[in-house]
């Protein structure tokens, strides 16, 4: 263009007759009393200007210009490197059992029935979480094995040996074997997540690797004893993002690539779909008492508790067969009081209703449970009781909690 518009005033500044600059571009007459190598030039700029009018248009570049990538890609671009497969073998006892009972006819068929113990192999996901190659799982996908085989995300397989278990939040730490560990994802707050905010599940479902599922935060501090697990102690980050068996361990990432959660579990059946993830906050505490000492230590009371609530309590009170008369308003209600336990040494019975656990009001069991986890071994825990109609001042001492220590 700033050829054609050089040639341009070349001819304008030619016509010595053309007052206007704005005059069409047209082949020239030859006006009075013009020379003749004016004309020359008048002619060749309008020749040079019909040419470069009609010449081949200009290329484009050869290297096309990607399109545009959604959040999820980069997201996913960010912490894959970090994603690994966990591969397990365990021994299993086979279960004895009489051959007189088989039939003889089968037993030609089928031959004797095998004895002795039987390899079970198993699946899952981790991820990596720092530079000494320390990758986070679960701790049902490590269970009853000290070493497995892990694939990288470039497809390298290494050793990995397993640092430590806890069962009462189902994590686990495994350590890769080699040197030079890919780079760990990075970590993010699962205290500041909202409901609502994305929610991107990475993992081995089926033993199908690296995949990938997108969702939102459906809700958070699910309690995992409302799903049926009574055994642990978890609030859980609830995701609609598909989550499937291989997938336990894996991480859930926000939009920034941050890891918030380690998958752990999905509701199966009526309401399938639900999908369920372990906090990072909580499994980074974990994962270093894991590194640490290769345990986690969990205080308990030794006490069953269910909820108690105005209404209900209302309700249990207006039955004229009711044995006891319950407190009216919102607590811990003691169910049953494990023996040779902190809680029976220090007074506590069936029915005392749990309102307050140190400086902290007690509305449910939970609330208490958070407590006593935050509480020191054998040091005094402060708890207000309701027995009947009496106010209490009870102090126990929690310990660790049996078989886990």
């Amino acid at each position: 263009m700033d050829a054609a518009r050089w040639i341009l005033v070349l001819y304008r500044l030619s016509r010595k007759d053309s007052p206007s600059v704005h005059r069409e571009l047209a082949p020239p007459a030859v006006p009075q009393g013009s020379s003749f190598p004016s004309l020359i030039i008048r002619w060749f700029a309008v020749l040079s200007a019909i040419v470069l009018t009609v010449g081949p248009p200009v290329e484009a570049a050869s290297t096309p210009v990607p399109g545009p990538h959604s959040f999820v890609a980069d997201a996913v671009r960010n912490v894959a490197p970090a994603v690994v497969r966990i591969d397990t073998e365990r021994v299993v006892e086979r279960q004895p059992f009489d051959p007189n009972l088989i039939d003889p006819l089968l037993r030609d068929l089928l031959g004797e029935p095998g004895y002795g113990p039987e390899r079970q192999r198993g699946q899952g996901s981790g991820v990596i979480i720092d530079r000494e190659g320390l990758v986070l799982t679960n701790a049902h996908v490590v269970e009853q094995v000290e070493d497995v085989g892990v694939t990288l995300a470039d497809g390298e397989q290494r050793d990995g040996v397993v640092v430590g278990r806890d069962p009462i939040t189902d994590l686990a730490l495994v350590r890769l074997k080699g040197e030079a560990p890919p780079k760990p994802a990075r970590l993010g707050d699962s205290d500041a997540l909202d409901v609502g905010d994305w929610a991107i599940a990475l993992g081995t479902p089926y033993g199908l690797e690296r995949t990938v599922t997108l969702g939102i935060v459906s809700s958070l501090h699910r309690n995992i004893s409302s799903l049926g697990f009574n055994d642990k102690r978890l609030d859980l980050i609830q995701t609609d993002a598909a989550i499937n068996p291989g997938n336990s361990g894996g991480p859930l990432v926000n939009a920034e690539g941050r890891v918030i959660g380690i998958n752990t579990l999905v509701r199966s059946g009526p309401g399938a779909g639900l999908g369920f993830a372990i906090p990072i906050n909580l499994a980074r505490r974990v994962a270093d008492q894991l590194q640490e000492a290769g345990e986690v230590v969990h205080p308990y009371l030794g006490l069953q508790l269910v909820p108690l609530t105005a209404r209900i309590a209302r309700e249990h009170n207006s039955d004229p067969n009711a044995l006891v008369e319950l407190p009216e308003r919102s607590g811990a209600l003691v169910q049953s009081v494990l023996p040779d336990s902190p809680a029976q040494r220090a007074g506590l019975r069936r029915g005392d209703l749990v309102v307050k656990a140190g400086e902290v009001p007690v509305a449910d069991p939970q609330t208490l449970l958070q407590q006593v986890d935050q509480a020191e071994l054998h040091r005094p825990l402060p708890l207000q009781i309701i027995r009947g109609q009496k106010d209490l001042q009870l102090s126990v001492e929690p310990e660790p909690l049996p078989g886990f220590s």
